[in-house]
């Protein structure tokens, strides 16, 4: 994707997010074909310049047109993110907003002794799925903590809530995925690519 795409979209969460304010519900009036293809996509906040998370959330799986999945996500990140109380209006002008645009997971297969060697640090985020239980991990957490792939596939373990280890048993699967990141440098500035690698 490229940075003009990004920008919009990123436009349409803070737009959303603004809108959501004033009791009223944001719909872009055009946009290009593009970003009506369904994607996977995670929305996060963070308060500038401290970079401190102030919500996340998203899709994994390409469920909705990518605009829509945008829009959706910024607003859940900001009001419906049980790990932080709902978004005031004051503090908009203050957050910036980063995009994550998710390729299709895909389940890493044979030993899960050898998983730690098919992960990329920097490149790959992580899902844990056991049963119903899922947790997830952007390909940025890795690099922010400094992790290597087997911490990796424990803290996405205990992201999911469960044990530490849990990556070793064959009853649990392990996907890998990748995501094209895009933020702006201050609140509604400019966007900008990330590189984590």
């Amino acid at each position: 994707m490229n940075i003009k795409k990004a920008g919009l979209l990123i436009g349409y969460a803070r737009k959303a997010i603004k809108a959501k304010f004033s009791g009223r519900s944001y719909k872009p009036k055009s946009m290009p074909e593009s970003l009506k293809v369904k994607r996977g996509v995670f929305v996060t906040l963070e308060k500038h310049p401290s970079k401190m998370l102030r919500g996340c959330i998203g899709y994994v799986e390409p469920v909705k047109p990518l605009y829509k999945a945008v829009i959706d996500a910024a607003l859940n990140a900001a009001f419906k993110d049980l790990r932080f109380k709902e978004l005031r209006k004051d503090e908009l002008d203050r957050l910036t907003i980063e995009l994550s645009v998710l390729t299709i997971p895909e389940e890493l297969k044979g030993s899960p002794r050898d998983y730690p060697l098919k992960i990329k640090i920097g490149v790959h985020g992580l899902i844990i799925e056991y049963g119903l239980i899922k947790g997830l991990l952007l390909p940025q957490v890795a690099v922010e903590w400094g992790v290597n792939p087997v911490q990796f596939l424990k803290m996405t373990c205990e992201k999911a809530g469960l044990p530490s280890g849990s990556w070793i048993d064959p009853r649990v699967k392990v996907f890998t995925f990748k995501a094209e990141l895009f933020k702006e440098e201050k609140p509604g500035g400019k966007v900008i690519r990330l590189a984590l690698a």
